[in-house]
């Protein structure tokens, strides 16, 4: 038997069997409405997790170029973007309505590309195995608690999402060691945001 990396329809499976109910084998045509709360959980808990930033689904270096209104439109998938030191001029940048601000200028113009590390929201099946198995088990958990609420099914859960954001958090470190110091601004984010930091704010 061949083992693959945890599906979209086994991840919301999953989320129907932590509240009785019977797995699905599609998720297009008419849904029931505890698939579409299912589906709705599993994308807020990916969301949740990847908005954070991991090595996965951080990109350095990306080009961003302003339009013809002198403005810097950011894809809509970026959940963060932090400009490059050499491109930051005193600046402070956020996003705001899709588009790159300046809080020091009040503006939304700029009229040269700059540099800036992204934090990407992924597709379910682009995560890596380990991060679909944690958002699962941790939509999974939530689910159970929004829609059974039973004390004792959470606490077995909860124990569930420990381990695997365990195995999350190990895998990632794994695949960052590289070149944790071989590029500056990973070094920056990095002690900006640690792993026991991330963890916290997982919790």
């Amino acid at each position: 038997m061949v083992l693959a990396a945890t599906t979209e329809l086994e991840a919301i499976n999953t989320l129907l069997a932590v509240i009785g109910e019977a797995p699905v084998s599609s998720l297009t045509g008419t849904l029931s409405v505890d698939v579409v709360i299912a589906r709705s959980t599993l994308k807020e808990v990916s969301r949740e997790v990847q908005g954070i930033g991991w090595h996965f689904n951080t990109e350095f270096e990306v080009d961003l170029s302003p339009n013809e209104d002198d403005e810097i439109v950011v894809p809509t998938n970026a959940f963060q973007v932090d400009l490059e030191l050499a491109y930051l001029k005193g600046r402070d940048i956020v996003i705001r309505n899709n588009r790159l601000y300046d809080k020091i200028e009040h503006t939304y113009t700029f009229t040269d590309a700059v540099k800036a590390t992204v934090v990407y929201g992924l597709d379910f099946e682009d995560l890596p195995p380990t991060a679909r198995d944690f958002i699962m088990v941790r939509a999974a958990r939530k689910m159970q608690d929004r829609v059974v609420g039973s004390d004792r099914h959470h606490r077995y859960n909860l124990r569930d999402e420990i381990e695997a954001k365990t195995s999350f958090l190990h895998s990632d470190g794994d695949q960052a060691d590289h070149s944790i110091f071989n590029h500056y601004e990973e070094y920056r984010i990095v002690g900006r945001q640690s792993a026991l930091d991330r963890l916290n704010r997982l919790g």
